[in-house]
């Protein structure tokens, strides 16, 4: 897959715009910084708008080129951000090492999506927030965004079980309409969800 980003990330157009994500700004305004954890983040867009916030920020993506074109955005606004190269099966990140994990339309096969989740919820911190956004299994079909496979695409159900060991705060499948970039545009069909590990 990463032959696919980079492929996706080549030119100089941010390809799903340098703001962030409509679910991450609006649970990052009401959460105190700390340390947060983006898995998946692409070009940075996410990580940049939450370091500007003043959390540190540790990000990662498969594609080479997104983080290079991260960690320019993040030279131009300012801030510092950590931002890794890897796959989500190589993704290691530190047990209960962070405040926040923001997971913004992270598709992946089966096995390998569970992985991920399982990761993601052993490193928040007792009490820490999970922000995720995804394309649900309705999206199939549409042109504004998504992988074409929908095992790949989600369902309220498969998130409830992979997060089960979470408290439940916001969880909702809506029809919105996406303006992140050029690959993010129109009527979309997404899975909201937020929940906060038990402390």
């Amino acid at each position: 897959m990463s032959e696919f980003w980079n492929a996706r990330y080549a030119g100089e157009e941010y390809v799903y715009g340098t703001q962030p994500n409509v679910l991450l700004r609006s649970t990052l305004a009401q959460l105190k910084p700390g340390k947060i954890c983006l898995p998946g983040d692409g070009e940075g867009r996410n990580a940049v708008y939450a370091a500007r916030l003043g959390w540190d920020v540790y990000a990662m993506d498969a594609s080479e080129v997104g983080k290079v074109k991260a960690l320019t955005l993040a030279d131009a606004a300012g801030v510092s951000i950590q931002f890794e190269t890897s796959t989500y099966e190589d993704f290691n990140p530190a047990s209960e090492a962070f405040d926040a994990v923001g997971l913004v339309f992270t598709h992946a096969i089966p096995h390998v999506r569970k992985v991920l989740h399982d990761k993601v919820i052993q490193a928040l911190k007792p009490g820490g927030t999970l922000i995720a956004m995804y394309f649900s299994v309705d999206q199939l079909g549409k042109n504004t965004g998504g992988p074409g496979r929908l095992d790949m695409l989600y369902t309220l159900e498969t998130l409830q079980e992979d997060f089960k060991q979470l408290i439940v705060e916001t969880l909702e499948k809506k029809e919105i309409t996406l303006n992140e970039g050029r690959f993010h545009q129109g009527e979309a069909s997404v899975i909201k969800y937020v929940g906060r590990k038990k402390i």
